[in-house]
């Protein structure tokens, strides 16, 4: 059973305290969460490229077993014909992510709310992401936000390719509670400011059970809190990995 947990990124000045040290210096940060946690997703490649020599780095900062999921650029999913997308993907597929090594967890290929659900383009785009990059596996998660993906064609074209379709606990987006892949991918989306670890103690122990019934059979999975109370998730990851401990 490989269960991994974490945040989205991991600059962000509120959680200077209550969750990173006083004092401690930024450079350090990534260090420290990967200390006390087992996964992080990062967000950063949504926006920009990055350099081959900073994937390298932050491999080296995490300990053995930690993973990162990996945020697809926006011009790769953000398009109006998705299956004219080849060379946007490359170009996110190429720009060192590799360097992360045994670090790295699932490409995160996210879609804009307003995208619907088109059958050939869509299959088209999924055709388009490989099973491997420099020789390393890849694992995609397809994240879909508006509700024409609760369609069987949908579903089907994940489970053939064996791509998992992201579970979004989300009071914005819908949730297609679909196992498609050897692995699970999951984003909650509701912590709450005024509980201190972001849910509430009933809350943790339904998603410790969520996670340990997804894990059955040797599934890996991926679970991330995200949105929400944004200055809560980092002790809601870390609440619910000690439930799981």
């Amino acid at each position: 059973m490989s269960i991994h947990i974490g945040i989205g990124g991991w600059t962000f000045e509120p959680w200077r305290g209550p969750f990173y040290p006083d004092g401690l210096p930024q450079k350090r940060e990534l260090e420290y969460a990967g200390q006390h946690l087992t996964g992080i997703e990062i967000n950063g490649t949504y926006y920009s490229s990055q350099k081959p020599e900073t994937f390298a780095g932050w491999a080296a900062a995490v300990p053995d077993g930690f993973k990162f999921s990996v945020k697809a650029s926006r011009f790769t999913t953000n398009r109006k014909v998705l299956a004219e997308g080849a060379a946007s993907i490359e170009k996110f597929l190429t720009q060192g992510l590799t360097r992360l090594g045994d670090r790295l967890g699932p490409i995160h290929w996210q879609f804009m709310a307003t995208k619907k659900f088109d059958r050939d383009d869509f299959a088209g785009f999924l055709d388009l992401l490989p099973e491997a990059q420099d020789g390393l596996k890849l694992r995609h998660a397809i994240e879909v936000r508006h509700e024409s993906f609760r369609d069987p064609a949908f579903i089907d074209m994940l489970r053939e390719r064996n791509m998992a379709v992201v579970y979004a606990d989300s009071d914005e987006f819908p949730c297609i509670e679909e196992q498609t892949a050897d692995f699970t991918y999951a984003r909650l989306q509701r912590s709450q400011e005024d509980v201190e670890t972001g849910y509430t103690e009933a809350a943790l122990e339904g998603w410790a059970k969520q996670a340990k019934d997804w894990a059955k059979g040797g599934r890996d999975v991926f679970l991330f809190f995200i949105s929400g109370a944004k200055v809560r998730n980092p002790a809601a990851a870390q609440a619910l990995i000690a439930k799981l401990r």
